[in-house]
């Protein structure tokens, strides 16, 4: 299974990662959670300890692999490098390992939208469809706000792209954007999870101006989440309702995706 999950900043996109994470990771399965996110926050959610998370280093951050890897400088722009750089020992040499998880993070690089293309870049391109299109475990990609980083290779790859939403209009109009633009690069398989959910209005208000996307379920606002995130605590050791949410969540999308296949 691969899942790309995304959606306006502070939807609880992390949040939605973390725990399909943790649903996959505690039946056994190899997971590789990756913070493709500039704003990295996935390595909190899930709960790894703050001394871990500070000697994290994103790959984009990596100046010797990038070099070694692509033959040229980290911020060089219109020089000669290796846009097909080896990746495939990536995950194992430079990611956290925890219980049943290998996390990646990619760091903050000039993707396509910038009008760059650096040797970062085409580093961290490469890994996203070598973990999308080659690898065996569970990939689920904690995204910014858009697609624009995902090739068309790479997003035929794709299993699952879920746009978070809460109630809102902003959210509303990025869940918008982000269809239209899966919809440029051939994705078809789109679906929805509203998040901080307080009562049934609140889904009738998101189905509703998404009615063209597949719903998956919701996950009901929680003091106990926020009050966890403060803590530094992930959410699925925090509220046991979310955890239940999710797990209903998970089982839609792979039944949706069992019918589609």
């Amino acid at each position: 299974m691969k899942i790309a999950i995304t959606g306006k900043g502070g939807v609880g996109k992390t949040t939605v990662s973390a725990l399909l994470c943790h649903l996959y990771s505690s039946e056994g399965k190899k997971v590789i959670a990756v913070d493709a996110d500039p704003d990295a926050n996935l390595a909190a959610a899930l709960g790894i300890e703050k001394s871990d998370i500070e000697k994290l280093k994103p790959i984009a951050e990596l100046s010797d692999l990038v070099e070694e890897r692509t033959g040229a400088k980290p911020g060089a722009s219109g020089g000669i490098f290796k846009i097909n750089p080896k990746v495939d020992d990536i995950p194992e040499g430079f990611g956290h390992h925890f219980d049943n998880t290998t996390l990646l993070i990619m760091g903050k690089s000039k993707f396509a939208s910038s009008g760059c293309y650096c040797p970062e870049h085409a580093l961290l391109r490469r890994l996203l469809k070598h973990l999308i299109i080659d690898r065996g475990e569970v990939v689920i990609v904690d995204m910014e706000a858009g697609i624009e980083h995902l090739t068309r290779g790479t997003a035929e790859g794709v299993d699952a792209f879920i746009v978070v939403v809460e109630p809102g209009q902003r959210s509303i109009q990025t869940a918008e954007a982000v269809k239209r633009l899966a919809g440029e690069l051939g994705i078809k398989r789109v679906f929805l999870v509203a998040n901080k959910v307080r009562k049934a209005e609140d889904v009738e208000f998101i189905t509703g101006k998404l009615s063209d996307i597949e719903f998956l379920g919701k996950i009901s606002f929680s003091d106990n989440i926020m009050e966890s995130d403060i803590q530094g605590v992930p959410s699925y050791k925090s509220s046991e309702q979310t955890v239940d949410e999710a797990r209903e969540i998970k089982k839609n999308l792979e039944r949706l995706i069992e019918e589609k296949a």
